[in-house]
């Protein structure tokens, strides 16, 4: 190649560098200038689809809300519990909507977490499902049998639970670690004698799939919703976390009196069948508010027959962790 060329190359690629930082220089402006002509606090929430958060994000009154006290939220998706607490440790949301057993197992693994408000009970959605025919009519019928659920999530408890007030031990069954969509799966197949699991996928079992609801979590597990945040964000953000729950609970409050609405909007977001998200919606109530001793009372429940059944490796003490906001 000869000098000249070469030196036209230099050139060139010198020029591009150039223009290249000037555009990354142009775009950071712009983004920065827009972020301060908002004046808005950006506040990025996790959710899972469906949940109480999924409900607000779909009926768009938080988001009006919270600009009017000068935030901007933001909604990320998940497909888990896990995964929005590794989401939440990692400082890429600043609040997760997770169910009862994913922040217990996060707290005895160490994670700087703090409860930040609770949803209501929901026991008639979860339960133990069993075919329809199968000559299964009590916990105790399943000694010796396979039995789908997912590990670390409600499911885990909500059997515990059962196969201890049948007076059982946890040995008496086959425990067949699974997620929920690959469980449904293998119940479906008869692959698995009975499935542990919560709504809709209770719902989509019974109407779907011929099954029959052997128990519900009355008395055994209340699969509430949480809103969780970090301990250093929490403790800096405490009027955040007070408008959040405030405005969780009036969509709460909504769902709650239009009952047909959230049928019809669920269905067209989960891609269920009404006949499905109407048994889910109907066997529930909807209600969010600030944290209380009773609800701390039956995380610490959780945690004790996690630690006592050996789940946990550590023992832990939920009030320690808890953020009672003031109403």
């Amino acid at each position: 190649m000869s000098q000249t060329k070469r030196r036209f190359l230099k050139w060139l690629v010198g020029l591009i560098v150039i223009l290249w930082a000037g555009v990354a220089f142009y775009g950071y402006r712009q983004t920065d200038a827009s972020s301060q002509s908002s004046g808005l606090t950006t506040v990025t929430v996790g959710y899972q689809k469906g949940d109480p958060v999924d409900i607000a994000r779909q009926r768009g009154e938080l988001v009006k809300e919270m600009k009017a006290k000068g935030y901007k939220v933001v909604y990320k998706q998940f497909q888990d519990g896990t995964s929005l607490l590794q989401a939440l440790k990692s400082g890429s949301i600043d609040y997760a909507r997770t169910g009862d057993t994913p922040p217990v197992t996060a707290q005895a693994a160490g994670t700087k977490l703090t409860y930040i408000g609770a949803g209501s009970a929901k026991p008639n959605g979860s339960g133990i499902v069993v075919k329809k025919g199968s000559g299964i009519s009590s916990i105790k019928d399943l000694k010796g049998k396979k039995v789908a659920y997912t590990k670390g999530t409600s499911s885990q408890y909500l059997l515990l639970q059962a196969l201890k007030k049948a007076g059982m031990s946890a040995s008496d069954v086959t425990w067949v670690s699974m997620d929920q969509s690959a469980a449904s799966v293998a119940f479906a197949k008869g692959k698995v004698a009975a499935w542990a699991t919560w709504d809709p996928y209770t719902a989509q079992a019974q109407v779907n799939q011929n099954a029959k609801l052997l128990t519900n979590g009355v008395g055994l597990s209340n699969n509430r919703d949480f809103l969780i945040s970090t301990q250093s964000y929490a403790k800096a953000h405490t009027k955040t976390s007070q408008y959040l729950v405030k405005y969780l609970g009036e969509d709460m409050q909504w769902a709650n009196t239009h009952k047909s609405k959230l049928i019809k909007m669920m269905s067209k977001s989960l891609k269920l069948s009404s006949a499905v998200v109407k048994k889910m919606v109907m066997r529930r109530s909807y209600t969010f508010g600030a944290m209380t001793k009773s609800i701390t009372k039956e995380q610490q429940k959780i945690a004790d027959v996690f630690y006592q059944s050996g789940v946990l490796k550590t023992d832990v003490t939920v009030d320690k962790i808890v953020t009672y906001l003031k109403e």
